[in-house]
C-alpha cells in the first residue's frame, strides 16, 4: 500500500470533489468472493493490461470488455453539461481503453476534437473503429500533447495504477495539458470499513489512500482539477 505523506498547508487551489460518474450504472460487487479467489498471480497478469485483463476470466479484470451505450452515454452528457463544453471542444481521455467513452462523446458532439491514450496495446488493437484514429498507446506520465491543448481532460480509474511517484507525474501532466478543466477518479476510502473493502477488491492499483491524503497529494503536485473516488460497494 502507498500512502501520501501528511504535509503542511496546501500549495494549490484544489478543484471540486464531485461525483460526475453518478449516471454510470452501478452494481453490488462480490467483494468477499473475489478476495477469496484472487492471487498475486492474478494481479501480476492483470497489471499487464492485455487480453486477460480486458477479455479473459473475471478474476483477471473485466471478464469481457464490450461496448454498450448504457455505460457511457449519460455520463458523457453529464460531463458536457457540467463543464458547459462547446460543440467543438477538445477532449482527452487518459486511460481510454477501447475508446468507449470517446465513441459516445463523438456521437454526442460530432464537432469535438477527441484524443485518447492508454498503456495497453491490446486495448488499442481492439478499439472501436469509430474512434481508433484518435487513440494511441502511451503512458500518463508523458502525455504527447502541448501545454493547454484540451478543454477537458478525463481520467477514470487509471492513474492509481501507477506507483506513487509516477502517479504524481501523471497528475502534473493532466494539469499541464488541460486548459483548466479536468476530472479524475481514484481508489480511496473515508473510513476503516471502506478501506477494508477496497483492499479486498484491488486488482491493479498501486497507489491508494484516504481521501484526505489524496487531497494533500493533489495540492502537492499542483493538480487543480475536479476529482472523485472509487470506493467499492
Amino acid at each position: 500500500m502507498t500512502v501520501a505523506e501528511r504535509s503542511g498547508p496546501a500549495q494549490a487551489t484544489l478543484g471540486r470533489e464531485i461525483d460526475l460518474m453518478d449516471r454510470y450504472p452501478r452494481s453490488k460487487r462480490p467483494i468477499d468472493q473475489r478476495a477469496a479467489l484472487v492471487t498475486d498471480e492474478h494481479r501480476r497478469i492483470a497489471r499487464q493490461f492485455g487480453q486477460e485483463f480486458f477479455d479473459g476470466e473475471r478474476l483477471f479484470g473485466y471478464g469481457g470488455y464490450h461496448y454498450h451505450p448504457r455505460f457511457w452515454q449519460e455520463t458523457v452528457r453529464r460531463f458536457r453539461d457540467h463543464y458547459q463544453l462547446a460543440d467543438d471542444a477538445a477532449i482527452l481521455d487518459v486511460g481510454s481503453g477501447k475508446g468507449f467513452m470517446l465513441h459516445d462523446f463523438r456521437e454526442l458532439m460530432p464537432r469535438a476534437t477527441l484524443a485518447g491514450i492508454d498503456i495497453s496495446q491490446y486495448a488499442y488493437d481492439h478499439a472501436l473503429e469509430s474512434v481508433k484514429p484518435h487513440l494511441q498507446v502511451g503512458c500518463a506520465t508523458r502525455l504527447p500533447f502541448a501545454d493547454r491543448s484540451f478543454d477537458l481532460v478525463i481520467s477514470i480509474n487509471t492513474i492509481h495504477n501507477l506507483p506513487l511517484e509516477q502517479c504524481k507525474e501523471a497528475l502534473r501532466e493532466i494539469e499541464r495539458v488541460s486548459r483548466g478543466r479536468a476530472f479524475i477518479t481514484v481508489d480511496a476510502w473515508r473510513n476503516e470499513a471502506q478501506r477494508e473493502r477496497l483492499m479486498k477488491w484491488i486488482l491493479t492499483a498501486l497507489t491508494y489512500m484516504h481521501v484526505d491524503d489524496w487531497k494533500r497529494l493533489f495540492a502537492e503536485v499542483g493538480y487543480r482539477g475536479d476529482y472523485y473516488w472509487f470506493i467499492p460497494e
